[in-house]
């Protein structure tokens, strides 16, 4: 088939390529895990969200096999359609028992829950206030409200206050504080003690995303705002990362929020309900959060372990002490070639680079699992070193 508009897609995928920004996917023919064996070699995987180990747990396989066979496959349908299945509440009331909420309520995704957060919850009467480096999803949220919407720089308390003072001059009726709990590309936190202060100064909530923390951040992993001794009023996270690592998203937050986004949300009201696999193991990945403090423990320690060694190699890194570290290379098609070479040498890793993250600032954004060894990290190392000097990233 031939037409004008086929024609123009292919000449915008062709700029892509000519620009070094093809993003191209490599086929896993194994669990997730600390190794994965891609196009029949095993490599050593530091470009998952598995944090804490659990995508292949036994545990988790074994929930969701027996939710298979006492629940079905799925539900073929909608909550508020064909009803909702024990385990679906089940799981959010652990979820918000686990993070300190009244209640919870499930999502196909986090995107979904974030996608359908803001429109029920803010008129054009309010305003929401966002970090210029929140999520896609949270953008995109944002962007279907009627709210007017501000925004501040990164992580910046000022720029916060600035549009918390413009929101209250223009008569605005609600302000929602809308934060990544971590910043998924750069590794850092957000400064959640002062946008609490910010907020309660201004008589304002605060939504935070907390993808990136939830199950490791945290004494027990409740999330970042526990991890900074401070609170959030409205949730968001999933289970596809440190839960377990398959699917689903949730908001948690106060009763009378999570029963307007019962009645309101469309990505809830229009989505599929989880299957009953992903319900039960989210339930069991809880039970192993809750008692993880071996695998936060050895998660933590193979950050530092990994930070140390690349500072050492003399890679630039973003300062911080998440389990994410990027190390900074500017330049998309070196993040491309660095990331080629390292999978050469059995280590699978992803070049980072726009739209993803700002121009110039292209990066291999590397990730710590409970599930890699000691031994695995130094091989890496030793990977990233010998890759860096033959690609010009290092001297």
């Amino acid at each position: 088939m031939t037409h004008p508009f086929l024609d123009h897609l292919t000449a915008t995928l062709a700029g892509i390529e000519a620009d070094g920004l093809t993003k191209r996917e490599r086929l896993i023919t194994s669990p997730q895990s600390g190794r994965v064996t891609i196009a029949g070699r095993e490599v050593i995987n530091l470009c998952a969200n598995n944090y804490l180990g659990l995508a292949d747990h036994p545990a988790l396989i074994e929930a969701a096999g027996q939710a298979m066979a006492d629940h079905g496959f799925g539900l073929a349908s909608v909550r508020f359609i064909c009803g909702t299945q024990d385990l679906h509440r089940a799981l959010e009331e652990r979820l918000a028992r686990f993070l300190g909420m009244e209640d919870a309520i499930l999502f196909a995704a986090c995107f979904d829950a974030n996608g359908g957060l803001f429109e029920p919850l803010l008129g054009p009467e309010d305003a929401v206030v966002s970090d210029s480096l929140n999520h896609a999803s949270i953008i995109d949220g944002i962007r279907l409200s009627k709210a007017r919407r501000l925004r501040y720089e990164n992580r910046d308390l000022d720029g916060l206050e600035t549009a918390l003072t413009e929101a209250r001059a223009g008569g605005a009726r609600h302000i929602l504080i809308a934060t990544d709990g971590v910043f998924s590309m750069d590794g850092t936190l957000a400064p959640l003690p002062g946008i609490r202060a910010l907020a309660d100064r201004f008589g304002a909530l605060v939504m935070v995303d907390d993808c990136h923390a939830t199950g490791f951040l945290g004494p027990k992993g409740e999330g970042t705002p526990v991890h900074l001794g401070t609170r959030a009023d409205i949730l968001t996270g999933t289970l596809g990362k440190a839960l377990g690592g398959a699917l689903g998203g949730y908001v948690a937050g106060p009763q009378p929020v999570i029963d307007l986004l019962r009645q309101r949300a469309r990505p809830y009201l229009f989505s599929n309900a989880l299957p009953p696999a992903i319900t039960a193991a989210g339930l069991a990945a809880l039970d192993l959060v809750e008692a993880g403090h071996d695998l936060r423990a050895r998660l933590f320690d193979n950050a530092a372990h990994w930070r140390a060694g690349l500072t050492a190699a003399g890679f630039d890194l973003i300062p911080g002490e998440h389990p994410i570290i990027p190390v900074m290379l500017g330049d998309a098609r070196l993040s491309q070639q660095m990331a080629a070479r390292l999978f050469e040498k059995g280590v699978h890793v992803a070049g980072f680079f726009y739209p993803v993250v700002p121009h110039g600032t292209a990066r291999i954004r590397t990730q710590m699992s409970a599930a890699l060894t000691r031994d695995d990290l130094d091989t890496a190392l030793q990977a990233f070193a010998e890759a860096g000097r033959e690609t010009g990233v290092l001297a």
